[in-house]
């Protein structure tokens, strides 16, 4: 069977149910594939999917590394070197994020408008890899084109769709109340601890990228809230079928 995506998506917790919707697809576990490090997170399966999402070829990759995890940012990374490599154009980033704008409530899906990037290690450090600047611009980090459409697929099945920034964190830890109010006053509406790295670099590869939250706990405000990573999985398996048809369309 021979495939020829231009289109990725990196399915990120709780999220991986996506995988279901691909057709006439085959599999490689990361550990088959050279360089690949494993994810340790529960919830990330750790495979390469290649087959068909909405009739159209699709690459996606279920169980992301992160930088909490003990990789280098180049480790982190990798994968979109991988997929530059293998001619992805446009990369669809899913996540599970803490929403800290008063409007959100647990199960919004967040387009992502901007990012503000608070990783103490840069994914681009070190030697320029010749896919792109030393210096990349970040003006349009997230494709307006995609956000657009996005929007138009939402208003169309009618499903509520936010816009904000997302604040990358290096964790694993949640965030405490004071930390919330501080990534507000910054900009930020919503926060977790991946995306960030993989947008930056795909950017830089000229990959064009699309990135959507899916808000699973809420801090910053008068009461604070405990939160677990079972409930961040759980608020994020009740809003997996948005995602999958918003996912869909816009891949379609």
């Amino acid at each position: 069977m021979s495939t020829n995506p231009k289109t990725a998506i990196i399915l990120g917790t709780g999220l991986g149910q996506l995988a279901s919707e691909i057709v006439e697809s085959y599999e490689f576990p990361y550990t088959e594939i050279p360089h690949f490090p494993v994810s340790t997170v529960e919830g990330h399966a750790g495979k390469l999917i290649f087959g068909k999402l909405g009739g159209v070829d699709i690459l996606a990759m279920q169980g992301r590394f992160h930088y909490y995890e003990g990789y280098s940012m180049q480790e982190v990374t990798f994968p979109v070197r991988v997929m530059y490599e293998l001619g992805i154009e446009t990369l669809f980033v899913s996540n599970a994020a803490g929403g800290m704008n008063p409007e959100m409530k647990i199960g919004d899906l967040m387009v992502i408008t901007d990012h503000i990037n608070l990783f103490p290690e840069h994914p681009l450090r070190g030697k320029n890899v010749p896919t792109g600047p030393r210096f990349p611009d970040m003006h349009e980090p997230y494709d307006h084109a995609l956000i657009a459409k996005a929007d138009a697929i939402a208003k169309e099945k009618g499903i509520r769709l936010l816009h904000g920034v997302y604040v990358g964190v290096q964790g694993p830890t949640f965030e405490t109340p004071a930390e919330y109010r501080m990534f507000r006053t910054i900009g930020g509406d919503a926060i977790g601890m991946s995306t960030v790295p993989e947008v930056i670099v795909a950017h830089h590869c000229g990959i064009k990228t699309f990135g959507m939250s899916i808000i699973t706990e809420l801090g910053g405000f008068d009461v604070p809230v405990a939160v677990s990573h079972e409930e961040v999985q759980e608020a994020a398996n009740k809003a997996q079928p948005l995602m999958t048809e918003i996912m869909r369309g816009m891949v379609g």
